[in-house]
């Protein structure tokens, strides 16, 4: 019995294994074919976190509509999807559109243009993001002012622009990829954090809002999505409870394992994603049931004056 029992492992791990890799192959064609003749809409495709989007939606046959603020890396994007296009499979050209969303004047003929070009929008994929590190007393209020232009005005304006046609035919979705900091604020990051807050809680109210339209409202929150090429250092991350805390917050998830969730995101609608290790997963819980130690753990780190690693 012994000897059939460890003939049977093998055979056994090897089936699971065959039975997870068609499960995987599954769903990845699934996903592809949810996006198949949709018109998706991804600011700030020129950003890492854009380009892989941009990729796995075109690979899926969507019909792209590209945005950011930069033509010529616009351009240098649309030749890499269409030199790497599988001829034997449907793809659509990409359609690129100049918007910088911190320019809120602009948003509105943007809308339009996408609107008079497909006639609706499928899937909007909020994406972009601004970026700023330094004490709030440092900070000028005309920098604050930028940051909630580019992170909340912008994304939300082009929502409204864009809901009224989803609404109207009673179908499409909205996702806001947003940030760890929607829920809890980091030192030196003020104006960051605020407008991360602010943009997760308008589309949660969104969300109630325009289910009876059956239009979905989604958010994927990832910690820091890193560069291609940024890795966590070794060190001795037991020399303090915040250094533990932000070496394992600071070094994100990779572009392309978020673009691979957004498109999981979009195949099965879901409402809310939190990608992060346990660390920062914890951290989220002891916000919100031990307040008082969180802020002490983070007040410590402040205190000790470490030199704080951008994020991207």
């Amino acid at each position: 019995m012994g000897v059939m029992a460890v003939l049977m492992l093998p055979l056994l791990l090897l089936g699971i294994s065959g039975l997870l890799f068609i499960y995987q192959e599954v769903s990845r064609l699934w996903s592809k074919s949810a996006v198949q003749n949709k018109v998706v809409v991804i600011t700030d495709a020129i950003s890492g976190l854009g380009k892989e989007c941009a990729r796995v939606f075109h690979t899926g046959g969507a019909r792209l509509v590209l945005c950011g603020k930069n033509w010529e890396r616009l351009e240098n994007l649309y030749d890499a999807l269409i030199s790497v296009a599988d001829p034997s499979k449907q793809t659509f050209t990409p359609k690129l559109v100049l918007l910088d969303l911190s320019d809120i004047s602009c948003v509105p003929d943007v809308a339009k243009e996408v609107l008079d070009c497909y006639g609706c929008v499928d899937i909007l994929l909020n994406n972009a993001s601004m970026k700023v590190k330094g004490p709030a007393h440092k900070t000028s209020l005309e920098m604050d002012k930028k940051i909630m232009d580019a992170n909340y005005f912008g994304p939300i304006t082009l929502t409204k622009a864009l809901l009224p046609n989803m609404i109207s035919r009673r179908t499409g979705q909205i996702v806001l990829v947003n940030n760890i900091q929607g829920k809890f604020g980091i030192p030196f990051r003020t104006a960051y954090a605020a407008s991360k807050h602010a943009a997760l809680g308008f589309f949660d109210c969104l969300r109630a809002e325009v289910e009876e339209y059956d239009v979905v409202v989604s958010t994927v929150s990832p910690t820091f999505i890193r560069s291609y090429h940024v890795y966590p250092e070794q060190g001795n991350w037991e020399a303090s409870i915040w250094k533990f805390f932000f070496r394992k917050l600071a070094y994100g998830v990779h572009p392309v394992e978020v673009a691979e969730e957004v498109m999981r995101t979009v195949r099965r609608k879901k409402q809310e994603v939190f990608m992060a290790n346990p660390i920062p997963k914890a951290a989220v819980y002891v916000r919100t049931f031990f307040p008082e130690f969180f802020f002490a753990v983070v007040a410590c780190g402040v205190k000790e004056k470490l030199n704080v690693p951008e994020e991207g």
